[in-house]
Order: structure tokens, then sequence, then C-alpha cells
């Protein structure tokens, strides 16, 4: 007897997903196409892995393709920039496993297929994207969200697609509707967090939708602003110039550390060039004490509209 295996079609970061395994935050794909970008499929990867598994790494195998193990979770093995395959621990978590398809796995797919995957949020304002870049903590997606609680919309929150137009202008293609916030930012925010699923293994930290103040539109890039926390002095904002622009978009490059190891130095080099040739690249710098992101977001506001009323 055949049986026919359930496939969920969706669309996210420019790209058509099939995928084995349901993937409720991304957006169903509505489109008739002959053949997916991605695929997504649930299969054995245990003698893989143990033929050429590292624990704690991310192995860069022969043909450049990646595969790496969360313990408890999944093994995961990315391809050619259009497969991602899944191989589940027995009894893991579902949220879990998906959050690392939809992180690591889809910000390597990016890197694979030549798409800059940068590690922050991007919001649209005044029909430009406008980036928030940020080490891990920094404070990205609660600066977003202060930003949509002022009428503007969400185009990424985690892994955000940078590519050039054929006319060589720098885009942001979207991602999908759901941000990442932290409990003291719900609470910032006057947010019940039982209104929202908690990140996998991060009780303090929420999956929160954002349907009605998200963008599908692919935008041009405007600028990045890069958040740092200091524990000393108060908010500063500087433009970051020259090289170091160049250093800022690969330090904040999702999984930079697979650059190198993916053969892509040349390429990322010079579309970071390219990229930062005609973007204005900032840094503001807040004191890690106190709620700061309202303040934070009209500062970043006044920097793009250069105190035009909006």
């Amino acid at each position: 007897m055949l049986t026919t295996i359930k496939t969920y079609m969706y669309f996210a970061f420019g790209l058509h997903l099939q995928s084995s395994m349901p993937l409720p935050e991304l957006m169903i794909d509505r489109q008739s196409i002959t053949e997916a970008d991605v695929q997504i499929k649930v299969n054995d990867l245990t003698g893989l892995w143990s033929k050429y598994g590292k624990q704690n790494k991310f192995n860069v195998m022969q043909d450049h393709s990646v595969l790496f193990e969360v313990p408890d979770t999944a093994i995961y093995h990315i391809e050619k920039g259009n497969k991602i395959t899944v191989s589940p621990i027995e009894n893991a978590s579902f949220d879990k496993i998906r959050l690392f398809v939809l992180g690591s796995c889809m910000g390597i797919i990016l890197m694979q297929r030549k798409i800059l995957p940068l590690h922050g949020s991007a919001v649209k304002i005044n029909n430009q994207a406008y980036l928030i870049v940020g080490e891990s903590g920094a404070g990205k997606s609660t600066l977003a969200s202060a930003l949509l609680s002022k009428g503007y919309q969400l185009l990424s929150d985690d892994v955000i697609a940078v590519t050039l137009s054929n006319t060589n202008q720098a885009v942001v293609t979207p991602a999908y509707p759901q941000q990442k916030l932290w409990q003291k930012s719900l609470d910032a925010f006057a947010m019940a967090s039982e209104d929202y699923r908690p990140i996998a293994d991060r009780e303090s930290k929420f999956a929160v939708p954002v349907h009605t103040q998200f963008s599908s539109e692919v935008l041009p890039l405007g600028g990045i602003f890069e958040l740092v926390k200091t524990d000393t002095g108060t908010l500063k904002q500087e433009p970051v110039v020259g090289l170091n622009k160049l250093h800022t978009l690969y330090t904040h490059t999702y999984r930079q550390f697979l650059v190198e190891r993916l053969n892509l130095t040349e390429w990322h080099f010079q579309l970071s060039a390219k990229i930062s040739e005609n973007t204005k690249i900032y840094r503001l710098t807040r004191n890690e004490t106190g709620f700061t992101a309202y303040y934070l977001a009209d500062k970043l506001l006044e920097s793009i509209f250069e105190g035009v009323k909006k």
C-alpha cells in the first residue's frame, strides 16, 4: 500500500520552501511552482554524523555542505543552498528543532546561495529597510519592537537577507512575521507573556507574531545601526566610516566563522564593499541599565529623517 508523505509549502527570505515538517512561523506559499528553491526533509543522519561529525562543531564537508548536531535535539545537514535534512533525536522538542531550521540552517542556506545573512532586525521606514545589528542580548529586537509601536513594519528578526539588485543596489528580502522578545521587554511594552509561546529552552524569551505589522516587500537598504551595550556612560551615536564598515558587516554576519571555511571570503569581501560604499552605518552605544528602547528609536529616526517632520 502506498503512503503519501504530507508536504508543506512556505515562502520566506524570497525563497520557495517545500518542507516535510510543519513550520507554522512561516507564511504559506500561495504561488504555483514546479520546483521549490529549498527542500526541507526529515531523514536519518546518524551514519553520516558518526563518520564525519565532531561534537559541538559545525563540520564543513568536502562538497562544502555543513553538518552539525544540537545535543538532545537533532542532527542537521545543509547542502548546496537548496536542501536541509533534519534527523531528530528521540523525544526532542519540536519547537527547538524548528528554531535551528529557521536560524542556523537558513542562515547557511543564504550563505551558500551567496545572499548575505546579517544577525539582527530589519524594519521598513520611509519605504526603505533599516537594519539593527549587534551581539546577542544587545537589544536589537526590543529596539525594533519600539519602532513597530510607532507604526513601522518588520521585515526580519534574527536572520536578515541582504543582496544586490540588478542595478547593484543593496536590497533586503523579508523573512517571516515573528519577533523574539525577552520577558523584561514584554513587561516594558505591557505585553502579557501568557499570550505568547516561550522559545524552546528559554522560559524568559517568547515568540511574538507580528502579522499585521509585517512588510512582505523587497526594499532598498537605507542604513545600518550597530547596537552596542556599555555599563558606563549614556547614549552615544557615531558614524562608522572607512574600513570599519567592512569590519561591522563581517562581525555581524550570521555564523560568520563559516565564511572562510566555505571558501566565501572573496565573495563576502566584495559584496560587503559594495554594500558599505553606498550605505550609512552608525554605532548606537547604550547603557545596559534601564529601558531605553523608545529613546533609542527616537534617536534612530532623527538620524534617518535628519530633522524632517515625519
